[in-house]
């Protein structure tokens, strides 16, 4: 039985080498079969595949990314008029108190719900004028103010990163 056993794992042995000499053989066939030249010219395109499919997925992103900031600026464009009203609300003088939190905490939700977005309002009052932010709608002369400067909101502007929204509508002095 021993022999019999040490008999088949000799031949067992030797099919595995005779295994491993086989495929080495296809693989050098393998080789020969494909001349060098067009083995680097399909390994050549395929690096140029690879790479054109990773910017692909990268211009999608950002085509993806500026479609969301759009569309998010169309709404809250149109539901900016909105908040300017809740706003308006709260600076009316009212005897219900109560009547007059309700409104502050809508509108304190709004404002949460629009910097969550990152949506953020443009700074005026007090800066030096920029057309890019600012539209000015009055001309104030004022010998303490200094030039171009913002002395008086009559609206609010917003924006999402560098994308103006709405540009805050101004008094300028001088």
């Amino acid at each position: 039985m021993k022999e019999e056993n040490k008999e088949d794992e000799k031949i067992e042995k030797n099919n595995k080498e005779e295994n491993k000499v086989e495929q080495k053989e296809k693989l050098n066939e393998t080789k020969e079969m494909v001349p060098k030249e067009d083995y680097d010219a399909l390994d050549d395109h395929f690096k140029r595949i690879l790479a054109e499919f990773e910017n692909f997925k990268k211009r999608s992103k950002k085509e993806r990314e500026t479609l969301y900031n759009s569309i998010l600026s169309d709404v809250v464009e149109v539901i900016l008029p909105v908040l300017d009203n809740l706003e308006n609300a709260v600076k009316v003088e009212t005897k219900d108190e109560e009547y007059k939190k309700g409104i502050e905490l809508v509108l304190k939700q709004f404002n949460d719900v629009l910097k969550s977005k990152g949506v953020e309002e443009i700074e005026a009052l007090g800066e030096t004028f920029d057309p890019e932010l600012h539209e000015a709608v009055r001309s104030v002369q004022d010998a303490e103010k200094g030039e171009k400067e913002v002395v008086e909101v009559y609206r609010k502007g917003y924006k999402i990163g560098s994308k103006v929204i709405r540009h805050s509508m101004v008094a300028v002095a001088n």
